[in-house]
């Protein structure tokens, strides 16, 4: 493998930290061209003077000012700063890490640029998962998953034309085996004590609600080209199991491995090659023991359903459900509402939505910003 050029767009997030540590174990497989954070100057500069890359790009006002920098870095801006990343042909390919809408603009530009994407950014196939599937195909480039159960599932695929179901593990969080009332008053802490995975705090509390597994079931639907009558959600609290295809004549592959996040990434960022890369340690059948599944209980996580409900709408459903969802997420971890009210919150801005079939790129942010508005001057009854 000859030395990939690649770009990070959100390097100081949880995603962005970690395929910075396999590309330090693959140093002599990557040259980085850019890196993208949000406000964390301190650790993007770290960063910049550790991997050298050639430019850098951050949300806040003029980043690393009056630092001394790197001969021939590059400073770049927001949004602008963003598009001249994924714009610059240099680039093999594009780990799109950062959370948010900030991401789906950045990725069809790569898309535009002919660059392939590897994609750990849920909302751009959520938002516009019609419209990016569609520009992948028209300029030939490489979607490539990096969240563990969609990786797991493009592993597991061989010729997509004999699978006949997709089925998506999901850990069951913090409260698989806690009651309804539980949840209702659960704490934040509670919420982010997910017993298997260490993620950012909205992701957590995304599982901890299960809405993690609705958004990926839409993505499911978008990578993969599959009608959500054939994705199937199934608990699997130990987290060996990352996901599964069931093919024509019955059988079933899975993807297995330890829960760690490492592993996605590096498949995503070498694909279609593999390496040796960072393990906790090998994998041990014995020392498993035990894998356990269940069915999930949708009177207790109601959001997996509403989700396959907004899919199934299409147009901008999933665009109102995604944003109603983040600004319910983000109320609670600031204790303005209960764990529970996520859900009925989201719901109640889906029933009320406007819905728009086929829309188009600004259509989608104007609804994702009504509905964001809408959202909080509702959350604000709840003081």
């Amino acid at each position: 493998m000859k030395k990939r050029k690649i770009s990070i767009i959100g390097s100081t997030g949880s995603i962005g930290r970690q395929a910075l540590e396999v590309i330090e174990k693959l140093k002599d497989k990557f040259e980085i061209i850019a890196l993208a954070g949000g406000n964390n100057i301190e650790l993007l500069k770290k960063q910049a003077e550790k991997f050298k890359p050639k430019y850098i790009c951050s949300n806040a006002p003029s980043p690393l000012c009056g630092e001394s920098l790197s001969d021939g870095l590059k400073l770049l801006q927001g949004s602008e700063g963003l598009e001249q990343i994924c714009s610059n042909n240099e680039n093999d390919i594009i780990l799109v890490a950062c959370s948010g809408k900030v991401g789906l603009r950045p990725t069809l530009t790569a898309i535009k640029n002919g660059i392939d994407i590897a994609l750990a950014n849920k909302e751009t196939l959520v938002m516009a998962g019609d419209i990016v599937m569609c520009e992948a195909k028209k300029y030939g480039v490489n979607i490539i998953p990096v969240d563990s159960e969609h990786c797991a599932i493009h592993q597991c695929i061989k010729n997509i034309n004999q699978v006949d179901k997709l089925i998506i593990t999901a850990s069951g969080g913090p409260f698989l085996h806690k009651s309804i009332d539980d949840m209702k008053n659960a704490t934040v802490e509670q919420a982010l004590a997910h017993p298997r995975w260490n993620m950012g705090k909205k992701i957590t509390v995304d599982s901890a609600t299960l809405m993690n597994k609705g958004l990926e079931i839409i993505e499911a639907h978008h990578l993969f080209g599959f009608d959500y009558d054939n994705i199937e959600v199934i608990v699997h609290p130990q987290s060996i199991v990352h996901s599964a295809i069931e093919y024509v004549d019955g059988s079933v592959i899975a993807q297995l491995g330890l829960p760690s996040m490492h592993i996605p990434i590096q498949y995503a960022i070498t694909y279609p090659e593999r390496f040796d890369g960072i393990k906790s340690k090998s994998f041990s059948f014995a020392e498993i023991a035990r894998l356990d599944f269940e069915k999930p209980d949708y009177d207790k996580f109601p959001t997996v359903k509403l989700a396959y409900e907004m899919g199934r709408l299409g147009g901008t459903a999933t665009v109102c459900m995604n944003a109603a969802n983040e600004e319910a997420v983000f109320a609670f971890l600031d204790g303005k509402i209960k764990l529970y009210n996520i859900y009925e919150i989201t719901k109640k801005m889906c029933d009320e939505q406007d819905l728009i079939q086929n829309p188009s790129i600004d259509e989608i942010f104007a609804v994702d910003e009504q509905t964001r508005k809408k959202t909080n001057e509702y959350i604000a009854k709840f003081s």
